[in-house]
């Protein structure tokens, strides 16, 4: 790039964030960030970079449309992850627009010629597999514990740890957390439900107490025993997390996995006199997810499916005990019939809550394959065929309930033939 005239110094970029980090780890990405180190914005323009960045200068690249932003430095002015003035000029130099990083992993730059940057040793960190903060800083903008659980929950899997100080760090700010935007928290959340441990994000949240202001419905599950029978781990809150995991081993599908995460909100509304027991906690949840949802503006897909799995998920677990008729009540409330593929993702985060208890992470759950085969028959019932017989109107809607029942029934006798010794 070319010299900034009023210093006479070269223009620098360098690559910056996930890229780096990422490459170092051999670890896939997908975007390169870049900062610009001795550029004004005008030269940005000059050169045919179109701005982007409202609060501080950022440029989308001519040819390649990555992002390139003017070195900056940012000071508290106050409370809250917005609360920053920023100061974006030629004479920022490249340490100080990495000091202002969350985590030292996150604060390598990397020069044309394929040098790295590294005032903060995140390379070291790296190799150590350690999360760490690159100054006292980081407790100026509650969202980074959000950005640090998201970190774990992408790296966890490797073997990464937390640093103890950074614990500390996040610690202290969760009297700030109540300051973040619901859209902010649900799209670190989304972001963290996608990884591929994304139970180390809220285990880590829980651990430094931001789970309890940001979620405390989920929050409340940790110390509620369950029967040691049916859940050898005991507590709702360790049952939680291997549920999510169970989920994320079946699905990479968000609304599945949230599903997983919140079915049994309604244990953690128990009276402690009816421990260890929970009757009705598929009902009881119900209110504390939509409080959820509605809280942190989360998608209506994912609320619906959640809903839908905290209500039936106890019936779902007792398949082969149901009457036709209470399978054809559970198809009817899941609107089977215009929406089959429903019925899937149920089973797997029915599949994924009986997995997500110690010694049955291999377990086997048939009920999953004998509900699709009583969903098969059952959507094979054409009401064509009900026209065909001269019905209208509500006679067609009770002659698709008799066929549909009958076929579930008949689906139902065949099942025990098959599976008679």
């Amino acid at each position: 790039m070319a010299k900034n005239p009023a210093t006479g110094k070269p223009v620098q970029r360098y690559l910056v964030g996930g890229a780096v980090r990422d490459s170092l780890l051999g670890y896939p990405f997908h975007e390169r960030d870049w900062v610009v180190v001795g550029a004004t914005p005008e030269q940005m323009l000059a050169l045919g970079y179109q701005q982007v960045g409202k609060d501080f200068p950022v440029f989308l690249h001519p040819d390649t449309k990555e992002e390139h932003a003017l070195a900056r430095t940012e000071r508290k002015s106050g409370k809250g992850y917005t609360g920053f003035s920023v100061y974006a000029a030629p004479d920022v130099t490249l340490e100080q627009d990495l000091l202002r990083r969350d985590l030292t992993i996150n604060a390598i730059a990397q020069a044309d010629d394929g040098s790295l940057v590294d005032p903060f040793h995140g390379a070291d960190d790296l190799k150590q597999k350690i999360l760490r903060h690159v100054s006292d800083a980081f407790a100026e903008d509650p969202l980074r514990v959000l950005r640090v659980a998201r970190f774990y929950a992408r790296y966890a899997h490797l073997g990464f740890t937390v640093a103890p100080q950074t614990k500390q760090l996040m610690q202290q700010l969760s009297s700030e957390l109540d300051t973040l935007a619901a859209e902010r928290v649900w799209q670190e959340t989304a972001k963290a439900l996608s990884e591929k441990t994304p139970q180390a994000y809220f285990d880590l949240l829980q651990q430094t107490g931001a789970l309890q202001t940001l979620m405390p419905e989920l929050a409340a599950l940790w110390g509620v025993p369950q029967p040691p029978q049916w859940h050898p781990e005991v507590d709702t809150g360790v049952h939680t997390l291997m549920v999510l995991q169970q989920a994320a081993l079946l699905s990479d599908r968000l609304d599945i996995r949230f599903a997983a995460l919140v079915h049994d909100l309604g244990k953690g509304v128990t009276k402690p006199e009816l421990w260890p027991a929970h009757h009705g906690h598929e009902h009881t949840g119900l209110p504390l997810i939509k409080q959820l949802c509605e809280r942190l503006r989360v998608p209506n897909d994912c609320r619906d499916l959640a809903l839908q799995v905290c209500e039936y998920h106890q019936i779902i677990h007792r398949a082969r005990e149901l009457k036709s008729s209470t399978v054809l009540k559970l198809f009817n409330a899941i609107d089977l019939w215009r929406k089959p593929q429903r019925l899937e993702a149920i089973l797997l985060c029915c599949e994924a809550d009986l997995r997500g208890r110690t010694g049955f992470e291999q377990a086997a759950y048939p009920q999953a394959e004998y509900l699709r085969q009583l969903a098969s028959a059952a959507l094979q019932v054409n009401a064509k065929t009900l026209l065909a017989q001269g019905l209208q109107g509500e006679q067609i809607k009770q002659g698709l309930e008799r066929a549909r029942l009958d076929a579930i029934s008949t689906a139902k006798a065949r099942d025990k033939t098959d599976t008679a010794p």
